[in-house]
This record gives C-alpha cells, sequence and structure tokens, in this order.
C-alpha cells in the first residue's frame, strides 16, 4: 500500500497533506506518529466530565493535527467541539449531541489506527 492509497482508505485529503507538509516522507513520519497520538483518548476524557477548558484544549489540538494530516472528517468534528467550547462562546449543542461527536471522532481514528498499521505491515 503506498502513501496516497492510505490516504484514500481512511478518507483523507492527500493533496492538502502534501500542500502542507509538502515532502511524503514527513507526511508518513506524522500520519505514523497520529495514530499511535493519546489526543483523542484525551477528548474523550474531558467528554466524559464534560470539562469545557480540556474540551476546548484537546479539540483544539486535535483540529490542528488532524487538519494538517489532511483528515477532513476528524478535524471538521474536532473544529465543532472545539467551537462549542471557545471561551465566550454560547453553547448551542447538548452534551449527548457533543458525546455523539466524540464518539464518531473516536470510530474516524479506529480507522486511521487499523489502516496505518496495515501500511506499516506492507513496509
Amino acid at each position: 500500500m503506498t502513501l496516497k492509497e492510505l490516504y484514500s482508505e481512511i478518507d483523507g485529503d492527500y493533496e492538502q497533506v502534501i500542500r502542507i507538509l509538502r515532502v511524503e516522507k514527513l507526511v508518513d513520519k506524522h500520519i505514523r506518529k497520529f495514530s499511535g497520538s493519546e489526543v483523542v483518548s484525551s477528548l474523550v476524557k474531558a467528554g466524559e466530565t464534560m470539562d469545557p477548558a480540556a474540551l476546548f484544549e484537546t479539540s483544539h489540538a486535535l483540529k490542528g493535527v488532524s487538519g494538517n494530516l489532511g483528515l477532513v472528517e476528524i478535524c471538521r468534528l474536532a473544529s465543532q467541539i472545539t467551537e462549542e467550547f471557545r471561551p465566550g462562546h454560547e453553547r448551542t449543542m447538548t452534551d449527548t449531541e457533543i458525546r455523539e461527536k466524540i464518539d464518531s471522532v473516536q470510530a474516524l481514528y479506529a480507522k486511521v489506527a487499523e489502516a496505518v498499521k496495515e501500511y506499516e505491515a506492507q513496509l
């Protein structure tokens, strides 16, 4: 499996990540790092307590990383959570809706991690 094929499998935007990181070797390095990252588990923990500051910080971090890696759907969901908990912003979503978004992020992350594992096995 090539890196481009990996991105196709995870519904990532390969062209976007190449525009940002510019070198396929860096994309390879960072997508592999992302698959072992703790940022999603931190978001899940923040969602369990519904701690606004932790939800903002972890979703903001995830938004940045996933955006830079061309993980469009994870970035979109993380952005929605970030804006919901941005200081000074009035909440518009219920806790249940936030937890559903976190569950979606978790499922997408699992898909990425599994695909990266398969990709690494073929190297």
